[in-house]
């Protein structure tokens, strides 16, 4: 059975992506902090799908770890699932806050991402699943600390495609757009523009099957964000998005 390792596991849109990869029979390693809770989700999906699952602990922000942590969890597909939407208004004055955000989302993700793309391109196959935002598409006054992290991360993951892709490896970008999650409840979100954890597992699996370049989990943000990218700086910044 192929593997998947699915970082930052506990994340709802995580689980949700585990539940159908394990219905697909694969084998998962659940990477994260928060080992009860990943214990929890190793029985379910063991016992409902018959499956290998192990756990593991897993810090995006300590970089020196990477390397033996990857060695130790070799898989045939990565899910770059962890996060951080943090407080912007408390990041522009504190830059423990800023500096948490940047790094949960670009610098963790780029270190551990190194080094499974390394194994990947020299075996010459393997799928690397990076979920990004629409966030990234471009920058905005009111969370640009975590769009400029996002936006980073989804050029690194673009760049990464164009290095891998002779070598037979797939990189894949999923943008969610609008999430209900714990990371967003405390938010008032538009339900037309809102994807579910299921929403987003089942785009997963479609960019896997059809070796997606970029996935919009909702397919009307790819026509808004493009809008929003056409809107004159001059214009743009009069805005106070």
């Amino acid at each position: 059975m192929p593997t998947a390792l699915i970082l930052g596991a506990g994340s709802d849109m995580a689980v949700a992506i585990a539940r159908r990869l394990a219905e697909r029979k694969y084998d998962l390693v659940l990477a994260g902090r928060d080992m009860e809770l990943l214990g929890t989700l190793q029985k379910d999906l063991q016992i409902r799908n018959g499956v290998q699952v192990t756990t593991a602990t897993f810090d995006a922000r300590n970089y020196d770890s990477h390397p033996a942590f990857y060695a130790a969890n070799k898989a045939d597909l990565c899910v770059c699932a962890f996060g951080y939407l943090g407080d912007q208004d408390k990041g522009m004055t504190d830059w423990t806050e800023a500096e948490r955000i940047l790094a949960t989302n670009y610098t963790g993700a780029v270190s551990i991402l190194n080094v499974v793309a390394e194994d990947y391109i020299k075996r010459q196959t393997g799928t690397i699943i990076g979920i990004s935002s629409v966030a990234g598409d471009r920058g905005r006054g009111s969370n640009y600390l975590y769009g400029s992290a996002k936006a980073g991360f989804t050029a690194y993951l673009s760049g990464l495609r164009n290095r891998a892709f002779k070598t037979g490896v797939t990189v894949i970008t999923v943008k969610p757009g609008f999430a209900a999650t714990r990371m967003t409840a405390h938010l008032t979100l538009p339900p037309a523009l809102t994807a579910s954890p299921e929403q987003v597992a089942a785009a997963v699996i479609k960019g896997i099957d059809g070796k997606k370049n970029t996935v919009y989990v909702k397919g009307l943000w790819k026509w808004i964000m493009l809008a929003i990218r056409m809107i004159p700086e001059n214009v743009f910044k009069k805005m106070n998005l």
